[in-house]
């Protein structure tokens, strides 16, 4: 009886594609949060470096 209860468990797959299904969005939002937030902070560098730049060449620090 134990031994059919396990097999039952493991054979079915209603469940198992549910939470596939709920855990592959997450996945891609936290990838795009972390992107955005990497990408944001090194544009926001950039554009301040440019602003000073454009106020007084003779202090921008370019490589």
């Amino acid at each position: 009886m134990l031994q059919r209860l396990v097999m039952g468990l493991l054979v079915g797959r209603k469940g198992a594609t549910a939470v596939e299904y709920s855990i592959l969005p997450s996945g891609i939002a936290i990838v795009i949060v972390a992107g955005v937030l990497l990408i944001g902070s090194n544009l926001a560098g950039f554009f301040n470096l440019t602003a000073v730049c454009f106020q007084d060449f003779n202090t921008c620090n370019t490589p």
